[in-house]
Order: C-alpha cells, then sequence, then structure tokens
C-alpha cells in the first residue's frame, strides 16, 4: 500500500476489523531513507507498471481461454517474455 492509505483511522481498522498488519511507509520516510544513500532511486509504481505490461497482451486482457490452465500459460508466457527482455543480451 502506498502512502495515500497513511492515516491512524485506516490503520486500527485494517488491523481490528480484518486483522492483518499493514506495512506503509509513513509521509517523508522514502525521502528521508535516500538522503542517506546517494544515487538509489525509489521504486514506485512497479505493480501499475507491471500490469500495464501485461495488459499488452490481449489473450491476458481480454482472457479467451476458458481453461484455467490455458490463462495461466499465458500469463507465464508473458511474464517470461518482459523478463527476458530486461536482459542486455536478449533485449
Amino acid at each position: 500500500m502506498d502512502k495515500a492509505y497513511d492515516s491512524k483511522k485506516l490503520l486500527e481498522v485494517i488491523e481490528q476489523e480484518f486483522g492483518y498488519m499493514a506495512h506503509i511507509r509513513s509521509r517523508g520516510e522514502e525521502a528521508k531513507r535516500l538522503k542517506k544513500r546517494r544515487g538509489e532511486r525509489p521504486r514506485r509504481w512497479v505493480v501499475e507498471r507491471t500490469h500495464s505490461w501485461l495488459n499488452r497482451f490481449r489473450g491476458i486482457l481480454v482472457r479467451w481461454e476458458k481453461k484455467a490452465e490455458n490463462y495461466l500459460a499465458n500469463l507465464q508466457f508473458a511474464c517470461a517474455y518482459y523478463t527476458f527482455k530486461r536482459i542486455p543480451v536478449f533485449g
């Protein structure tokens, strides 16, 4: 969860009603950490970026397959494609 969910009231609801322990960075925590380590960039929107990449595969976006195994195979193929694409030798 990102910083938009950083409120005491929401944390109480998550912990008491649902029994989860939320791992949310407080506002300003990332900036303080990055000041200590120069040259390190923040890792933001990793999940949203990955979903955007996967939505380029029409079989995953629309889900034409009737069997769950075929859909899972398409999903794994797309993940393998983008993994190998990021390797300099294959990209």
